[in-house]
């Protein structure tokens, strides 16, 4: 029997693939919340097929992270993302880091299943509009400046384009102020820019989910701890 792990921070859309799961005949799932559940309930059930929406609470970042850290200790269950974002830009981020699939919340519920069973069996499986959009970015050479960022350096990116300067940012993700110093010099080479006001203007013309809530994640506790990582 499939064993299925729902992440979402909505109720009704974890409600909803339930219904959609049970439907399609499959019983065993579990739903998590938030990401510290949803780490927990991993490792405890050990399921088949993990479903994940990527903006919980703080935004699309910290659902991208908990991919990349899941992809460090586990290089095989297969991940479906599930969101309401349809910029290519993060659809190829995902898959960058180890996501399998990636659909959109108004796919149809064949197509959420046909997806489940794609990435099951090993294939990948993108939403048609998805798929569509990511050929058109490449094709064009990935216009947008920030494809070239890793993570962190969208995170502190994004703190930045908040205004707040390296000894916070440096507090807010738990790291020294030199390597944020030295975080900001390597985006400022990559992006070519001299100084902190071009970067965020750069920072709120392209990067995706800017609400004004933040999504620089502090790291998360190791496994030890019993909790997320």
């Amino acid at each position: 029997m499939t064993k299925i792990l729902v992440i979402d921070d909505h109720p009704i859309v974890l409600l909803g693939c339930r219904r959609v799961l049970e439907d399609a005949g499959i019983t065993d799932i579990t739903l998590a919340s938030n990401l510290i559940e949803g780490f927990r309930a991993y490792r405890s059930d050990k399921p088949d097929v993990i479903i994940i929406d990527l903006a919980i609470k703080k935004g699309v970042l910290v659902g991208l992270t908990f991919i990349r850290r899941l992809r460090v200790h586990d290089k095989h269950t297969p991940i479906l993302v599930l969101t309401m974002h349809e910029d290519p830009m993060i659809a190829s981020q995902s898959l960058r880091l180890g996501a399998n699939g990636y659909i959109l919340k108004d796919t149809s519920s064949v197509d959420i299943i046909k997806a489940l069973q794609a990435v099951r069996q090993g294939k990948p499986f993108l939403s048609h509009a998805i798929a569509s959009a990511i050929a058109v970015m490449e094709t064009k050479g990935r216009s947008n400046p920030l494809s070239a960022m890793t993570l962190r350096e969208l995170q502190t990116l994004e703190l930045i384009a908040q205004g707040k300067q390296y000894t916070a940012i440096a507090e807010e993700l738990n790291v020294s102020y030199k390597t944020i110093a030295n975080t900001c010099s390597q985006i400022k080479g990559k992006l070519g820019v001299k100084s902190l006001p071009e970067l965020m203007r750069i920072a709120i013309d392209h990067l995706p989910e800017m609400s004004g809530q933040g999504i620089g994640e502090r790291p998360a506790p190791t496994s030890r701890t019993g909790k997320y990582w």
